[in-house]
């Protein structure tokens, strides 16, 4: 009898339930991610081998050399550099992220372009590859920037049978100044930018940026000593067109601008270092009837360009 009112036991009274999990079991649990994240898959394993060889793989030395790899850190600033075209080589998604627009843009974009590697990590090993920065899950490898050597921008004029325009950057830190640079030089037929190794701004994921894509057509060189590479041009019979505060010249009267030449831009604090100043066939003014002590580098670099472009149309 005991037993019988065991088996009816069971069928009174209120029944136990799964609290909602076989229903939420049932629910999508959105877009299936791209093979590349997908743990265990072919691809995802040969995703983290190729990134994990680009960021141990020793830099290699061009003509004008390499330089470092770059992490653009965040999800705002990711996103940007995809935006722009700046060259990427692994975009790395953290475990677990919050999938929010940037993060589903950022998948997106990299999806679209193509050749670039997706890697999951977790988020300690994120911390450890940006020392500690706020990366908000994800980071964007960017690879060594391929510089040219000072030579091959006249070579490359005298190729087209064109005079070299060369705009030398002296100083110049701001990575968005030289982007810029690279881009008025693009936009008036100019053949690239030269910039010294040392204490001078690089080709950065922020220099990319404000070159607004030119920065894929119009080359920049790199060298050890800015002098010295002056002083070869001028050897090729390159005029040298230094822009200063207190030039002897004024850009609208000088008729140099009309033949092969290199237009060297100081920093906007300091101007011209002084031997870069000594070595410079002219030294040029740009007037400013409003007032303004100077010009960032990319603006003066523009302004000279025109007039460079205007004599040569």
């Amino acid at each position: 009898m005991a037993a019988n009112n065991r088996r009816m036991s069971g069928k009174k009274g209120a029944q136990v339930g799964s609290g909602g999990q076989r229903r939420r079991g049932l629910e999508g649990k959105g877009p299936t991610p791209p093979a590349e994240m997908r743990k265990g898959h072919k691809k995802n394993r040969v995703a983290n081998a190729k990134a994990k060889q680009a960021v141990r793989r020793p830099v290699a030395r061009g003509r004008g050399g390499k330089g470092t790899s770059e992490m653009v850190v965040g999800r705002n600033p990711v996103v940007e550099a995809l935006r722009e075209g700046v060259p990427a080589v692994t975009l790395y998604v953290q475990q677990f992220i919050d999938n929010d627009e940037r993060v589903r843009e950022a998948l997106q974009l990299v999806a679209e372009r193509g050749g670039v590697h997706l890697m999951e990590a977790p988020r300690p090993e994120l911390d450890r590859m940006t020392n500690g920065l706020n990366h908000q899950g994800l980071v964007l490898q960017v690879p060594p920037y391929e510089y040219a050597h000072a030579e091959d921008l006249a070579a490359a004029a005298y190729d087209d049978g064109a005079d070299p325009l060369i705009v030398a950057l002296d100083g110049v830190t701001d990575p968005r100044n030289l982007g810029a640079a690279v881009r008025s030089v693009s936009a008036f037929g100019g053949h690239g930018v030269l910039v010294p190794e040392r204490r001078a701004a690089g080709m950065t994921a922020g220099a990319w940026k404000s070159s607004a894509g030119t920065a894929a057509r119009t080359p920049v060189a790199r060298c050890t000593n800015l002098t010295r590479a002056l002083e070869a041009y001028k050897k090729q019979g390159i005029a040298v067109v230094g822009l200063a505060a207190d030039g002897e010249h004024e850009i609208g009267d000088l008729e140099a601008l009309g033949g092969p030449v290199v237009i060297v831009v100081g920093s906007e604090g300091k101007g011209l270092s002084r031997l870069v100043g000594e070595t410079c066939d002219y030294r040029v003014r740009i007037p400013m009837p409003g007032g303004a002590e100077s010009l960032n580098a990319g603006v003066a670099a523009g302004i000279v360009l025109y007039e460079a472009a205007r004599r040569r149309a």
